[in-house]
This record gives structure tokens, C-alpha cells and sequence, in this order.
């Protein structure tokens, strides 16, 4: 004798019901934290990469590589003068040697004046200051054609003020790396 198709249809809801009752209760296996990595049992796939030494300093080439390495980016003059002194010789060299390190660089030279004087006054003798220090770098060994020059006369001041200490600091010519 077969089980009546009703008991058949009472054990099979039954038997569904019980394995969702039991699902529900099952325990999971715990997640273990990962073992601790010791020289003896890593393998060299295992292994960190070696850490990338951190660059200390500015980028080589950069203009911040420029100033860190250059006695100064400023050379300065006396009034109404543009001739290169001893100090900004040194100046100059240090940067010439900067230069022969990057044949790969250009620069521009700014001639700067003081409030004193007309406009076209100082924009004539910025021009002069710029082109002494360019002068001075080409007799160094600097290429001429990496070395650009403008001159802004009075228009760009780096000290505001109407006394000699302002003006002594506004009668400059600084030097700007451009690629």
C-alpha cells in the first residue's frame, strides 16, 4: 500500500518547513583575524613591498630646487646704478652653477627699481640691471638664448615705504627659472 497523496503533501510541508526552522538556527563558522606575518613563515609572495624612500627636498630642476640651491634669487643695487658688485658676483655664480646643472633650463631675469624717478626713467634702468646680471651669467658660461630678460621699473615693489631701507630693497634684480 502507498501513503495517501495527502500525507505525502503533509510530510513534504512538514520536511519544508523543518530544514527553514533549521537554516535560521544554523551558526555560521566564525571569521578568524588573519595570523600575524613572521620572518619565519612568510614566503616571498607574502612579502611587503620594500617602502619607496621618500624624496627629501624640492624636485631637481624645480624653482624651489632653484632657491634651496642658490645663494639668492636677488641680486641688488645701489641708486641709481646697475654695475654687478662683489657680493652679487657670488650671487651670480651660484647661479650659473645651478644653470650648468639643468642645460635643460631657461630663466628670465626682472629689473626692478625704486618709486624714485619717472616711469620711463625706471623702466630704462630696470632694463640695464637686467641685462647686467644677464651679462654677467653669459660671461659665466650660461647660453645666451636660455636667459630672457624684462624690466618693470617701479611697477612691482617689494617693499612699500619712502625711506632708503624700502628703496635699497626694491632696487633688484631677480632671476626666475621658466620651464
Amino acid at each position: 500500500m502507498s501513503p495517501s497523496p495527502v500525507f505525502v503533501r503533509l510530510a513534504g510541508v512538514s520536511l519544508l518547513i523543518a530544514s527553514v526552522g533549521l537554516a535560521g538556527c544554523a551558526h555560521k563558522p566564525k571569521e578568524l583575524p588573519p595570523q600575524p606575518v613572521s620572518a619565519s613563515t612568510s614566503t616571498q609572495s607574502e612579502a611587503m613591498p620594500p617602502a619607496q624612500p621618500q624624496q627629501s627636498g624640492p624636485v631637481p630642476g624645480s624653482e624651489a630646487d632653484f632657491l634651496a640651491s642658490v645663494i639668492s634669487d636677488t641680486v641688488h643695487f645701489d641708486t641709481d646704478k646697475y654695475g654687478i658688485d662683489g657680493e652679487s658676483e657670488g650671487i651670480l655664480r651660484s647661479q650659473a652653477q645651478w644653470l650648468a646643472r639643468y642645460p635643460g633650463k631657461a630663466i628670465t631675469i626682472e629689473g626692478h627699481c625704486d618709486e624714485r624717478g619717472t616711469r620711463e626713467y625706471n623702466l630704462a634702468l630696470g632694463e640695464r640691471r637686467a641685462n647686467a646680471a644677464k651679462n654677467y651669467l653669459i660671461g659665466l658660461g650660461v647660453d645666451a638664448s636660455r636667459i630672457n630678460t624684462i624690466s618693470y621699473g617701479k611697477e612691482r615693489p617689494v617693499a612699500l615705504g619712502s625711506d632708503e631701507a624700502a628703496w635699497a630693497k626694491n632696487r633688484r634684480a631677480v632671476t626666475i627659472t621658466v620651464n
